[in-house]
Protein backbone atom coordinates (compact mmCIF):
# COMPACT_ATOMS: atom_id res chain seq x y z
CA UNK A 1 0.00 0.00 0.00
CA UNK A 2 1.14 3.03 -0.79
CA UNK A 3 2.11 6.51 1.50
CA UNK A 4 -1.09 8.35 0.22
CA UNK A 5 -3.53 5.74 0.20
CA UNK A 6 -1.96 4.53 3.75
CA UNK A 7 -2.89 7.97 4.84
CA UNK A 8 -6.17 8.27 3.45
CA UNK A 9 -7.36 4.82 5.15
CA UNK A 10 -5.54 5.92 8.59
CA UNK A 11 -7.90 9.07 8.07
CA UNK A 12 -11.24 7.52 7.46
CA UNK A 13 -10.29 5.40 10.05
CA UNK A 14 -10.11 7.79 12.78
CA UNK A 15 -12.87 9.81 10.90
CA UNK A 16 -15.29 6.26 11.77
CA UNK A 17 -13.89 6.22 15.25
CA UNK A 18 -15.17 9.54 15.60
CA UNK A 19 -18.68 9.21 14.30
CA UNK A 20 -19.26 6.08 15.99
CA UNK A 21 -18.79 7.65 19.30
CA UNK A 22 -21.59 10.24 18.71
CA UNK A 23 -24.83 10.09 17.20
CA UNK A 24 -24.95 7.01 16.98
CA UNK A 25 -28.84 6.72 15.92
CA UNK A 26 -28.17 8.70 12.96
CA UNK A 27 -27.40 7.12 9.58
CA UNK A 28 -24.12 7.24 7.94
CA UNK A 29 -23.49 7.65 3.82
CA UNK A 30 -20.37 7.55 2.38
CA UNK A 31 -18.83 9.34 -0.44
CA UNK A 32 -15.12 9.49 -1.98
CA UNK A 33 -14.72 11.96 -4.58
CA UNK A 34 -11.71 12.60 -6.74
CA UNK A 35 -10.91 15.97 -8.42
CA UNK A 36 -9.58 16.09 -11.54
CA UNK A 37 -9.27 18.19 -13.96
CA UNK A 38 -10.72 17.28 -17.46
CA UNK A 39 -11.29 18.65 -21.19
CA UNK A 40 -15.50 19.71 -21.32
CA UNK A 41 -17.12 21.52 -23.97
CA UNK A 42 -19.99 23.42 -22.30
CA UNK A 43 -20.04 26.13 -24.82
CA UNK A 44 -18.88 24.36 -27.85
CA UNK A 45 -15.11 25.10 -27.20
CA UNK A 46 -12.99 22.31 -25.54
CA UNK A 47 -12.11 24.26 -22.17
CA UNK A 48 -10.51 22.59 -18.74
CA UNK A 49 -13.07 21.83 -15.99
CA UNK A 50 -13.09 20.75 -12.96
CA UNK A 51 -14.27 17.47 -12.44
CA UNK A 52 -15.63 15.17 -9.70
CA UNK A 53 -15.25 11.59 -10.36
CA UNK A 54 -15.04 12.56 -13.60
CA UNK A 55 -18.26 14.26 -13.68
CA UNK A 56 -19.59 17.78 -14.61
CA UNK A 57 -21.52 19.02 -12.82
CA UNK A 58 -20.12 16.63 -9.65
CA UNK A 59 -22.07 13.72 -8.46
CA UNK A 60 -25.34 14.70 -6.20
CA UNK A 61 -25.66 14.28 -2.30
CA UNK A 62 -29.12 12.91 -1.65
CA UNK A 63 -29.47 12.40 2.09
CA UNK A 64 -32.07 12.68 5.09
CA UNK A 65 -32.64 15.09 7.98
CA UNK A 66 -29.77 14.31 10.56
CA UNK A 67 -27.59 12.15 8.72
CA UNK A 68 -24.07 11.72 8.85
CA UNK A 69 -22.02 12.46 5.85
CA UNK A 70 -18.39 11.02 5.40
CA UNK A 71 -17.04 12.96 2.36
CA UNK A 72 -13.56 11.56 0.93
CA UNK A 73 -12.40 14.28 -0.96
CA UNK A 74 -8.87 13.77 -3.21
CA UNK A 75 -7.28 16.84 -4.59
CA UNK A 76 -5.42 15.42 -7.89
CA UNK A 77 -5.26 18.82 -9.54
CA UNK A 78 -2.12 20.80 -9.49
CA UNK A 79 -3.51 23.82 -7.02
CA UNK A 80 -5.16 23.55 -3.38
CA UNK A 81 -8.93 23.16 -3.27
CA UNK A 82 -11.96 23.53 -0.79
CA UNK A 83 -15.41 22.20 -1.13
CA UNK A 84 -18.01 24.61 0.57
CA UNK A 85 -21.37 23.46 0.94
CA UNK A 86 -23.84 26.32 0.26
CA UNK A 87 -26.82 26.65 2.67
CA UNK A 88 -25.77 23.57 5.04
CA UNK A 89 -25.80 25.11 8.51
CA UNK A 90 -22.58 22.54 9.98
CA UNK A 91 -24.14 22.98 13.01
CA UNK A 92 -22.03 23.49 16.17
CA UNK A 93 -19.21 22.65 13.77
CA UNK A 94 -17.80 25.12 11.61
CA UNK A 95 -14.65 22.98 11.36
CA UNK A 96 -16.35 21.57 8.21
CA UNK A 97 -17.60 24.52 6.61
CA UNK A 98 -14.61 24.28 3.80
CA UNK A 99 -13.72 27.84 3.41
CA UNK A 100 -10.28 29.13 3.92
CA UNK A 101 -11.52 31.10 6.97
CA UNK A 102 -12.42 27.41 8.56
CA UNK A 103 -9.79 25.21 6.61
CA UNK A 104 -6.54 24.44 5.44
CA UNK A 105 -7.03 23.79 1.67
CA UNK A 106 -6.49 20.25 0.42
CA UNK A 107 -2.86 19.79 -1.17
CA UNK A 108 -2.41 18.77 -4.63
CA UNK A 109 -2.02 14.89 -4.23
CA UNK A 110 -3.33 14.98 -0.74
CA UNK A 111 -7.19 14.25 0.45
CA UNK A 112 -9.63 15.46 3.29
CA UNK A 113 -12.77 13.55 5.11
CA UNK A 114 -14.94 16.22 5.37
CA UNK A 115 -17.72 15.05 8.31
CA UNK A 116 -20.76 16.67 8.59
CA UNK A 117 -24.25 16.35 9.73
CA UNK A 118 -27.45 17.76 7.89
CA UNK A 119 -29.00 18.53 11.75
CA UNK A 120 -32.50 20.03 11.53
CA UNK A 121 -32.60 20.90 7.80
CA UNK A 122 -34.58 20.06 4.82
CA UNK A 123 -34.16 21.42 1.47
CA UNK A 124 -32.63 22.28 -1.25
CA UNK A 125 -28.57 23.53 -1.66
CA UNK A 126 -25.65 23.01 -3.81
CA UNK A 127 -21.68 22.61 -2.84
CA UNK A 128 -19.04 24.56 -4.60
CA UNK A 129 -15.10 24.93 -4.79
CA UNK A 130 -14.59 27.72 -2.51
CA UNK A 131 -10.80 28.81 -3.62
CA UNK A 132 -9.95 31.38 -6.04
CA UNK A 133 -12.19 31.37 -8.88
CA UNK A 134 -12.40 27.50 -9.06
CA UNK A 135 -16.22 28.13 -8.75
CA UNK A 136 -15.78 29.52 -12.44
CA UNK A 137 -14.71 25.61 -13.84
CA UNK A 138 -16.97 23.30 -12.20
CA UNK A 139 -16.47 20.97 -9.41
CA UNK A 140 -20.17 22.04 -7.99
CA UNK A 141 -23.19 19.68 -7.22
CA UNK A 142 -26.50 19.32 -6.29
CA UNK A 143 -27.40 18.92 -1.94
CA UNK A 144 -30.97 17.57 -1.16
CA UNK A 145 -31.67 17.00 2.28
CA UNK A 146 -35.01 15.10 2.30
CA UNK A 147 -37.71 15.34 5.17
CA UNK A 148 -37.77 12.32 7.55
CA UNK A 149 -40.89 9.79 6.73
CA UNK A 150 -42.08 10.78 10.09
CA UNK A 151 -42.64 14.44 9.45
CA UNK A 152 -45.40 15.39 6.74
CA UNK A 153 -44.66 17.20 3.66
CA UNK A 154 -47.35 20.46 2.49
CA UNK A 155 -47.65 18.30 -0.80
CA UNK A 156 -48.04 15.05 -2.44
CA UNK A 157 -44.53 12.97 -3.27
CA UNK A 158 -43.67 13.96 -6.66
CA UNK A 159 -43.81 11.72 -9.82
CA UNK A 160 -40.16 12.76 -10.05
CA UNK A 161 -37.13 15.14 -8.43
CA UNK A 162 -35.28 16.67 -10.54
CA UNK A 163 -31.85 19.52 -9.85
CA UNK A 164 -31.19 22.37 -11.89
CA UNK A 165 -27.98 23.47 -11.60
CA UNK A 166 -27.89 27.13 -13.80
CA UNK A 167 -25.71 30.09 -14.12
CA UNK A 168 -23.35 31.98 -15.67
CA UNK A 169 -20.28 30.93 -17.64
CA UNK A 170 -17.13 32.21 -19.01
CA UNK A 171 -15.01 30.50 -21.97
CA UNK A 172 -12.01 31.75 -20.36
CA UNK A 173 -9.81 29.35 -18.13
CA UNK A 174 -10.40 30.57 -14.34
CA UNK A 175 -6.24 30.94 -13.65
CA UNK A 176 -7.07 33.69 -16.66
CA UNK A 177 -10.27 34.88 -14.56
CA UNK A 178 -8.00 35.32 -11.46
CA UNK A 179 -5.04 36.72 -13.53
CA UNK A 180 -7.57 39.49 -14.97
CA UNK A 181 -8.71 40.06 -11.37
CA UNK A 182 -5.02 40.46 -10.05
CA UNK A 183 -3.89 42.66 -12.31
CA UNK A 184 -6.36 45.24 -11.24
CA UNK A 185 -8.87 44.54 -14.40
CA UNK A 186 -12.79 44.17 -14.10
CA UNK A 187 -14.11 40.20 -15.53
CA UNK A 188 -15.12 40.88 -19.25
CA UNK A 189 -18.99 39.66 -19.54
CA UNK A 190 -20.06 35.87 -19.33
CA UNK A 191 -20.19 33.88 -22.55
CA UNK A 192 -23.36 32.02 -21.97
CA UNK A 193 -25.50 30.33 -19.31
CA UNK A 194 -25.23 26.34 -18.53
CA UNK A 195 -28.02 24.10 -17.17
CA UNK A 196 -26.74 21.87 -15.55
CA UNK A 197 -23.28 22.00 -17.18
CA UNK A 198 -24.35 22.45 -20.90
CA UNK A 199 -25.39 24.91 -23.36
CA UNK A 200 -28.86 25.44 -25.02
CA UNK A 201 -30.67 22.12 -25.62
CA UNK A 202 -27.71 20.46 -24.19
CA UNK A 203 -29.87 18.87 -21.12
CA UNK A 204 -33.35 16.82 -21.09
CA UNK A 205 -35.92 16.43 -18.68
CA UNK A 206 -38.17 13.57 -19.16
CA UNK A 207 -41.80 13.74 -17.80
CA UNK A 208 -45.11 11.67 -18.41
CA UNK A 209 -48.06 13.67 -19.09
CA UNK A 210 -50.54 14.26 -16.27
CA UNK A 211 -48.01 14.16 -13.87
CA UNK A 212 -46.54 16.37 -11.27
CA UNK A 213 -42.33 16.93 -10.72
CA UNK A 214 -40.09 18.95 -8.59
CA UNK A 215 -37.57 21.22 -9.81
CA UNK A 216 -34.71 21.64 -7.15
CA UNK A 217 -33.35 25.11 -9.18
CA UNK A 218 -30.20 27.20 -8.20
CA UNK A 219 -28.16 29.70 -9.02
CA UNK A 220 -25.01 28.36 -9.14
CA UNK A 221 -23.06 31.27 -11.88
CA UNK A 222 -20.51 33.83 -10.33
CA UNK A 223 -21.87 37.00 -11.72
CA UNK A 224 -25.21 37.47 -12.70
CA UNK A 225 -28.82 37.07 -11.77
CA UNK A 226 -31.10 34.81 -13.61
CA UNK A 227 -34.85 34.02 -14.58
CA UNK A 228 -36.46 30.40 -14.72
CA UNK A 229 -39.57 29.53 -16.90
CA UNK A 230 -41.24 26.64 -18.70
CA UNK A 231 -42.19 27.21 -22.23
CA UNK A 232 -46.80 26.45 -21.50
CA UNK A 233 -46.56 26.08 -18.06
CA UNK A 234 -46.76 27.10 -14.36
CA UNK A 235 -44.43 26.78 -11.31
CA UNK A 236 -45.92 26.31 -7.71
CA UNK A 237 -43.06 27.43 -5.70
CA UNK A 238 -43.23 24.94 -2.34
CA UNK A 239 -39.77 25.29 -0.89
CA UNK A 240 -36.90 28.59 -0.47
CA UNK A 241 -33.82 26.80 0.69
CA UNK A 242 -34.95 24.56 3.39
CA UNK A 243 -38.50 26.58 4.45
CA UNK A 244 -41.74 25.61 3.41
CA UNK A 245 -43.50 28.25 1.38
CA UNK A 246 -47.15 29.41 0.80
CA UNK A 247 -48.00 27.65 -2.75
CA UNK A 248 -47.87 30.64 -4.74
CA UNK A 249 -48.19 30.06 -8.88
CA UNK A 250 -45.34 31.89 -10.85
CA UNK A 251 -44.79 31.71 -14.75
CA UNK A 252 -41.51 32.82 -13.62
CA UNK A 253 -39.05 33.19 -10.84
CA UNK A 254 -35.76 35.32 -10.61
CA UNK A 255 -32.87 33.28 -8.68
CA UNK A 256 -30.07 35.95 -7.08
CA UNK A 257 -26.00 34.43 -6.85
CA UNK A 258 -26.00 31.56 -4.74
CA UNK A 259 -30.28 31.32 -4.58
CA UNK A 260 -32.08 28.09 -4.40
CA UNK A 261 -35.43 26.92 -4.60
CA UNK A 262 -38.26 24.37 -5.12
CA UNK A 263 -41.18 24.47 -7.86
CA UNK A 264 -44.02 22.34 -8.47
CA UNK A 265 -44.77 21.55 -12.27
CA UNK A 266 -47.10 19.63 -13.53
CA UNK A 267 -46.73 17.90 -17.41
CA UNK A 268 -50.68 19.35 -18.18
CA UNK A 269 -49.91 20.00 -21.70
CA UNK A 270 -50.04 18.21 -25.14
CA UNK A 271 -47.24 15.87 -25.74
CA UNK A 272 -44.54 17.64 -27.18
CA UNK A 273 -41.46 18.62 -26.01
CA UNK A 274 -40.82 22.24 -24.00
CA UNK A 275 -38.39 24.96 -23.56
CA UNK A 276 -37.20 25.43 -20.15
CA UNK A 277 -35.78 28.79 -19.88
CA UNK A 278 -32.97 30.71 -17.88
CA UNK A 279 -32.01 34.74 -18.54
CA UNK A 280 -29.68 37.02 -17.15
CA UNK A 281 -31.51 39.73 -14.82
CA UNK A 282 -30.17 43.15 -14.62
CA UNK A 283 -28.08 43.51 -17.44
CA UNK A 284 -27.59 45.78 -20.72
CA UNK A 285 -27.34 42.49 -22.71
CA UNK A 286 -29.25 39.53 -22.43
CA UNK A 287 -27.99 36.06 -22.18
CA UNK A 288 -30.43 32.87 -22.60
CA UNK A 289 -30.19 29.43 -22.70
CA UNK A 290 -32.67 26.29 -22.89
CA UNK A 291 -33.06 22.67 -21.89
CA UNK A 292 -36.33 20.44 -23.34
CA UNK A 293 -39.07 19.07 -21.18
CA UNK A 294 -39.54 16.48 -22.95
CA UNK A 295 -43.21 14.21 -22.70
CA UNK A 296 -43.29 10.44 -23.25
CA UNK A 297 -44.29 9.72 -26.53
CA UNK A 298 -42.78 12.80 -27.65
CA UNK A 299 -41.88 13.06 -32.02
CA UNK A 300 -39.28 16.09 -30.57
CA UNK A 301 -39.77 19.79 -32.12
CA UNK A 302 -41.47 22.72 -30.24
CA UNK A 303 -44.59 25.06 -30.85
CA UNK A 304 -43.31 28.08 -31.01
CA UNK A 305 -39.91 30.15 -29.57
CA UNK A 306 -38.72 29.71 -26.19
CA UNK A 307 -40.88 32.35 -24.10
CA UNK A 308 -39.55 36.08 -22.95
CA UNK A 309 -39.07 36.55 -19.51
CA UNK A 310 -38.20 40.14 -17.49
CA UNK A 311 -34.86 41.96 -18.46
CA UNK A 312 -34.21 44.90 -16.14
CA UNK A 313 -37.70 45.10 -14.71
CA UNK A 314 -36.44 45.78 -10.73
CA UNK A 315 -39.95 46.71 -9.02
CA UNK A 316 -41.56 43.09 -10.82
CA UNK A 317 -38.68 41.49 -8.98
CA UNK A 318 -38.84 43.09 -5.73
CA UNK A 319 -42.83 42.44 -5.62
CA UNK A 320 -42.05 38.86 -6.34
CA UNK A 321 -39.53 38.48 -3.62
CA UNK A 322 -42.04 40.43 -0.60
CA UNK A 323 -44.24 37.36 -2.05
CA UNK A 324 -42.16 34.69 -0.60
CA UNK A 325 -43.80 33.57 2.16
CA UNK A 326 -43.69 30.84 4.84
CA UNK A 327 -45.92 28.23 4.76
CA UNK A 328 -46.73 28.81 8.83
CA UNK A 329 -48.98 25.72 9.17
CA UNK A 330 -46.02 22.93 7.55
CA UNK A 331 -43.95 21.01 9.55
CA UNK A 332 -39.88 21.91 8.75
CA UNK A 333 -37.40 19.31 10.17
CA UNK A 334 -38.99 18.91 12.90
CA UNK A 335 -42.72 17.62 13.87
CA UNK A 336 -44.17 21.44 14.49
CA UNK A 337 -45.00 24.11 12.76
CA UNK A 338 -42.57 26.68 10.75
CA UNK A 339 -44.61 28.80 12.16
CA UNK A 340 -44.13 28.09 15.94
CA UNK A 341 -40.72 30.35 15.92
CA UNK A 342 -42.18 33.63 16.70
CA UNK A 343 -39.35 35.59 15.19
CA UNK A 344 -41.09 39.11 15.29
CA UNK A 345 -41.38 39.10 18.77
CA UNK A 346 -37.77 38.90 19.90
CA UNK A 347 -35.97 41.22 21.03
CA UNK A 348 -33.15 42.50 18.67
CA UNK A 349 -29.77 42.71 21.06
CA UNK A 350 -27.34 44.13 18.06
CA UNK A 351 -27.96 45.82 14.72
CA UNK A 352 -25.24 45.43 12.04
CA UNK A 353 -25.39 47.46 8.86
CA UNK A 354 -23.10 46.55 5.69
CA UNK A 355 -22.66 48.83 2.92
CA UNK A 356 -21.26 47.17 -0.32
CA UNK A 357 -19.02 49.28 -1.78
CA UNK A 358 -16.69 49.10 -4.84
CA UNK A 359 -13.17 51.55 -4.35
CA UNK A 360 -9.80 51.41 -5.99
CA UNK A 361 -6.82 50.48 -3.25
CA UNK A 362 -3.07 51.25 -4.34
CA UNK A 363 -4.49 51.76 -7.88
CA UNK A 364 -6.24 48.41 -8.40
CA UNK A 365 -9.83 47.44 -7.91
CA UNK A 366 -11.44 46.43 -4.88
CA UNK A 367 -14.15 45.64 -3.46
CA UNK A 368 -15.75 46.65 -0.17
CA UNK A 369 -17.66 46.31 3.20
CA UNK A 370 -18.14 49.46 5.20
CA UNK A 371 -14.41 50.72 4.44
CA UNK A 372 -12.93 47.30 4.79
CA UNK A 373 -11.67 45.35 1.82
CA UNK A 374 -11.17 41.45 3.22
CA UNK A 375 -7.48 39.85 2.75
CA UNK A 376 -6.62 36.86 3.66
CA UNK A 377 -4.43 35.68 6.63
CA UNK A 378 -1.92 33.07 6.16
CA UNK A 379 -3.54 31.11 8.71
CA UNK A 380 -7.09 30.07 8.46
CA UNK A 381 -8.79 32.44 10.87
CA UNK A 382 -10.73 29.20 12.95
CA UNK A 383 -7.37 27.30 13.70
CA UNK A 384 -5.77 31.23 14.98
CA UNK A 385 -8.66 31.48 17.15
CA UNK A 386 -8.50 27.93 18.53
CA UNK A 387 -4.87 27.56 18.97
CA UNK A 388 -5.01 31.39 20.33
CA UNK A 389 -2.43 32.44 17.69
CA UNK A 390 -1.77 35.78 18.10
CA UNK A 391 -1.43 38.38 14.93
CA UNK A 392 -3.92 36.38 12.69
CA UNK A 393 -6.69 38.66 13.42
CA UNK A 394 -8.35 41.55 15.58
CA UNK A 395 -12.19 40.77 16.72
CA UNK A 396 -13.82 43.91 15.98
CA UNK A 397 -11.75 44.73 12.60
CA UNK A 398 -15.28 44.73 10.59
CA UNK A 399 -17.03 47.60 12.43
CA UNK A 400 -21.27 47.15 13.06
CA UNK A 401 -21.46 50.23 10.15
CA UNK A 402 -20.37 52.50 7.86
CA UNK A 403 -17.43 54.44 9.00
CA UNK A 404 -17.33 57.52 6.45
CA UNK A 405 -13.43 56.26 6.11
CA UNK A 406 -11.66 55.61 3.12
CA UNK A 407 -11.25 52.06 2.23
CA UNK A 408 -8.25 50.03 3.43
CA UNK A 409 -7.43 46.38 3.59
CA UNK A 410 -7.95 44.20 6.65
CA UNK A 411 -8.41 40.25 7.07
CA UNK A 412 -11.57 41.56 9.18
CA UNK A 413 -13.46 40.16 11.86
CA UNK A 414 -16.63 40.67 13.44
CA UNK A 415 -17.66 39.44 16.87
CA UNK A 416 -20.88 38.02 18.06
CA UNK A 417 -22.14 36.55 21.10
CA UNK A 418 -23.87 32.90 21.19
CA UNK A 419 -27.57 32.97 21.58
CA UNK A 420 -28.06 36.99 20.65
CA UNK A 421 -30.06 37.99 18.00
CA UNK A 422 -29.23 40.74 15.36
CA UNK A 423 -30.97 43.14 12.86
CA UNK A 424 -28.48 43.31 9.85
CA UNK A 425 -29.31 45.80 7.06
CA UNK A 426 -27.54 45.26 3.94
CA UNK A 427 -27.21 48.56 2.28
CA UNK A 428 -26.47 48.86 -1.41
CA UNK A 429 -25.71 52.34 -2.66
CA UNK A 430 -24.30 51.17 -6.07
CA UNK A 431 -26.37 50.55 -9.48
CA UNK A 432 -26.09 46.77 -9.55
CA UNK A 433 -27.90 43.93 -7.61
CA UNK A 434 -26.13 42.55 -4.81
CA UNK A 435 -26.67 39.02 -3.52
CA UNK A 436 -25.39 38.48 -0.05
CA UNK A 437 -24.56 34.66 1.74
CA UNK A 438 -24.04 34.11 5.13
CA UNK A 439 -22.45 30.50 6.04
CA UNK A 440 -23.98 28.52 9.19
CA UNK A 441 -27.18 30.39 9.78
CA UNK A 442 -30.49 30.83 8.39
CA UNK A 443 -31.93 34.73 8.77
CA UNK A 444 -35.36 36.14 8.48
CA UNK A 445 -35.80 38.34 5.19
CA UNK A 446 -38.16 40.98 7.30
CA UNK A 447 -37.95 43.68 4.52
CA UNK A 448 -36.09 45.22 0.98
CA UNK A 449 -37.12 48.57 -0.27
CA UNK A 450 -35.73 52.02 -2.70
CA UNK A 451 -33.93 54.04 -1.17
CA UNK A 452 -31.71 54.60 2.28
CA UNK A 453 -32.64 52.47 5.45
CA UNK A 454 -33.24 54.34 8.68
CA UNK A 455 -35.01 53.18 12.03
CA UNK A 456 -38.36 54.11 10.49
CA UNK A 457 -37.90 51.68 7.61
CA UNK A 458 -38.85 49.18 10.48
CA UNK A 459 -42.13 50.42 10.47
CA UNK A 460 -42.68 48.09 7.36
CA UNK A 461 -40.86 45.25 8.55
CA UNK A 462 -42.92 41.85 8.29
CA UNK A 463 -42.75 40.07 11.23
CA UNK A 464 -45.64 37.34 10.85
CA UNK A 465 -44.85 35.36 7.92
CA UNK A 466 -41.72 36.38 6.03
CA UNK A 467 -39.38 33.20 4.23
CA UNK A 468 -35.76 32.56 6.33
CA UNK A 469 -33.13 31.38 4.20
CA UNK A 470 -29.12 31.71 3.55
CA UNK A 471 -28.70 33.79 0.83
CA UNK A 472 -30.41 37.15 -0.15
CA UNK A 473 -30.56 40.09 -2.68
CA UNK A 474 -30.06 43.64 -1.99
CA UNK A 475 -31.39 45.91 -5.38
CA UNK A 476 -29.33 48.87 -6.88
CA UNK A 477 -30.18 51.77 -4.38
CA UNK A 478 -31.99 49.96 -2.16
CA UNK A 479 -31.61 47.99 0.99
CA UNK A 480 -32.68 44.14 2.65
CA UNK A 481 -32.99 43.78 6.36
CA UNK A 482 -32.96 40.70 8.30
CA UNK A 483 -32.98 39.07 11.50
CA UNK A 484 -30.78 36.07 12.33
CA UNK A 485 -30.69 34.06 15.46
CA UNK A 486 -27.00 33.72 16.27
CA UNK A 487 -27.64 30.43 17.55
CA UNK A 488 -24.45 28.46 15.82
CA UNK A 489 -20.92 29.10 17.37
CA UNK A 490 -18.09 29.29 15.31
CA UNK A 491 -16.35 31.33 12.90
CA UNK A 492 -18.46 31.98 9.83
CA UNK A 493 -18.26 33.60 6.13
CA UNK A 494 -20.15 37.01 5.04
CA UNK A 495 -19.53 37.33 1.24
CA UNK A 496 -20.76 38.45 -2.02
CA UNK A 497 -22.36 35.97 -4.22
CA UNK A 498 -20.88 37.64 -6.58
CA UNK A 499 -17.44 36.20 -6.81
CA UNK A 500 -15.13 38.75 -8.43
CA UNK A 501 -16.50 40.79 -5.27
CA UNK A 502 -16.11 38.07 -3.21
CA UNK A 503 -12.23 37.53 -4.74
CA UNK A 504 -11.34 40.91 -4.28
CA UNK A 505 -12.62 41.60 -0.75
CA UNK A 506 -16.26 41.79 -0.15
CA UNK A 507 -16.52 39.12 2.56
CA UNK A 508 -16.06 38.96 6.12
CA UNK A 509 -16.23 36.52 8.92
CA UNK A 510 -18.64 36.69 11.71
CA UNK A 511 -16.81 35.11 15.31
CA UNK A 512 -19.89 33.86 17.11
CA UNK A 513 -18.61 33.16 20.87
CA UNK A 514 -19.51 30.94 23.72
CA UNK A 515 -17.72 31.57 26.93
CA UNK A 516 -18.91 27.98 27.79
CA UNK A 517 -16.34 26.27 25.93
CA UNK A 518 -18.15 23.42 26.18
CA UNK A 519 -19.03 20.58 23.37
CA UNK A 520 -22.35 20.92 24.15
CA UNK A 521 -21.82 24.29 21.78
CA UNK A 522 -19.24 23.59 19.37
CA UNK A 523 -17.61 20.56 18.30
CA UNK A 524 -13.71 19.90 19.45
CA UNK A 525 -10.94 20.32 16.35
CA UNK A 526 -11.44 16.86 14.15
CA UNK A 527 -8.41 14.62 14.92
CA UNK A 528 -8.00 15.24 11.01
CA UNK A 529 -7.91 18.41 10.95
CA UNK A 530 -5.01 19.82 7.94
CA UNK A 531 -2.91 22.26 9.63
CA UNK A 532 -1.19 25.18 7.36
CA UNK A 533 0.62 28.65 8.41
CA UNK A 534 1.05 29.57 11.70
CA UNK A 535 -0.82 26.86 13.09
CA UNK A 536 1.75 24.10 11.82
CA UNK A 537 3.22 22.63 15.49
CA UNK A 538 0.28 22.79 17.09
Amino acid sequence: MGDSAFSALISVLSVLSLVLCSNAEDPYRFYTWNVTYGDIYPLGVKQQGILINRQFPGPPIECVTNDNLIINVFNSLDEPFLISWNGVQQKRNSWQDGVYGTNCPIPPGGNFTYVLQVKDQIGSYFYFPSLGFHKAAGGYGGFKIASRSVIPVPFDPPAGDFTVLAGDWFVKNHTDLRATLDSGTDLPFPDGLLINGRGSNGYIFPVDQGKTYRFRISNVGTATSINFRIQGHKMLLVEVEGIHTLQNTYDSIDLHLGQSCSVLVTADQPVQDYYMVVSTRFTSSVLTSTSILRYSGSAGGFSGPPPGGPTIQIDWSLEQARSFRRNLTASGPRPNPQGSYHYGMINVTRTIRLVNSAPVINGKQRYAINSVSFIPSDTPLKLADHFNIQGVFSIGSMPDGPTGAGAYLQTAVMGADFRGYAEVVFENPEDSVQSWHIDGHNFFVVGMDGGQWSPSSRLNYNLQDTVSRCTVQVYPQSWTAAYMPLDNVGMWNVRSENWARQYLGQQFYLRVFSPANSWRDENPIPNNALLCGRAIGH
